[in-house]
């Protein structure tokens, strides 16, 4: 190598969507409007959740979970998206490049086992309602809620040491908006066949075998409902399980898309388009779905709103 390509970099260029310069302005604002709702619609949830007697139960301290991750992934991806998009380009330091690689990839995992979590607890309070109160205990909900967390961020620290020993000579362009795992092993000069088969392993166990036990839990719960005899049974039944599946679909189906379908069949500048649709779609609509399909939810929030309109009349009126 020649002197040039020895220098050591020490920030890179996030193109953003270079190929889309005239929509830019429009892009950056309608992910402004999706990162405000995306904060206010999963906060609302947590604060329902926190608040409402009726909410007490472990789908919807899974769904706190859930909406608490969807905060974190929009807040590591999402600010510095938009001053890229806006610009039409912008600098990252590599320290900060790799902290938005340990935070985007630990909640990532996190929310593939969070849904995992969740899939199964639906699985015991359909097919198993005689004993969901005994198995779904606190203990084991703690023990749930706790270990995607512990270990989606173990995975996101075992690959940021990796990378934090590579070196970077140049170039220093990353055709992304947002440091993902792929674009950054393209910048390195350092061998990084190792963590190439690492990551490929990694897959295995966080998102096809997810992918392939929540498909189980769902085609047991579809035939358990098939046996209720009522017709009343089953829509209630189902309904207290169509918005993960909706979720869960598409998660999987924009992550798989982007992570597993090789970049021969599925061009990266597809996949950079992609991407936003779970870094930024899903949590958007994550408490969206929710809050439509679901009544209980709808019943909380209106007892929420009753009681501060109800404090604000009364505030107002022993100020009179």
């Amino acid at each position: 190598m020649n002197a040039a390509n020895q220098t050591t970099v020490t920030q890179f260029l996030l193109l953003g969507f270079q190929y889309h310069q005239i929509l830019n302005p429009y892009l950056s604002f309608l992910f402004l409007v999706a990162f405000i709702l995306t904060i206010f619609g999963n906060l609302l949830i947590i604060m329902l959740v926190a608040k409402s007697e009726a909410l007490r139960s472990p789908m919807y301290f899974f769904l706190s979970h859930l909406s608490f991750s969807d905060i974190l992934l929009s807040t590591t991806i999402t600010p510095k998206m938009l001053d890229i998009v806006r610009s039409g380009g912008g600098f990252i330091s590599v320290t900060d490049c790799i902290t938005q690689l340990f935070f985007y990839s630990g909640t990532t995992t996190a929310e593939c086992l969070l849904l995992t979590v969740m899939s199964y607890d639906r699985y015991l309070a359909i097919c198993k309602p005689l004993h969901y109160n005994s198995i779904m205990n606190l203990t084991l909900q703690l023990c749930l809620a706790t270990w995607p967390w512990v270990i989606g961020f173990l995975v996101a620290l075992l690959l940021i040491v990796f990378v934090c020993h590579f070196k970077f000579c140049g170039p220093y362009i990353m055709d992304h908006y947002l440091c993902d795992l792929a674009p950054i092993l393209e910048l390195t000069c350092s061998d990084h066949s190792v963590l190439d088969i690492v990551d490929f392993i990694l897959t295995i166990p966080f998102i096809i075998f997810p992918f392939f036990f929540i498909t189980f839990t769902y085609v047991s719960i579809f035939l358990n409902i098939l046996k209720i005899s009522s017709s009343s049974g089953r829509k209630k039944a189902f309904s207290t399980c169509s918005s993960h599946l909706i979720v869960v679909s598409l998660y999987y189906g924009t992550l798989m898309n982007v992570y597993m379908i090789p970049s021969k069949i599925y061009s990266y500048n597809i996949k950079k388009l992609v991407s936003p649709l779970y870094t930024m779609g899903t949590p958007l609509l994550n408490p969206i779905i929710y809050s439509l399909r679901n009544q209980e939810i709808k019943i909380a929030l209106n007892k929420c709103i009753s009681f501060y309109i109800q404090k604000a009349k009364f505030g107002h009126l022993t100020h009179r």
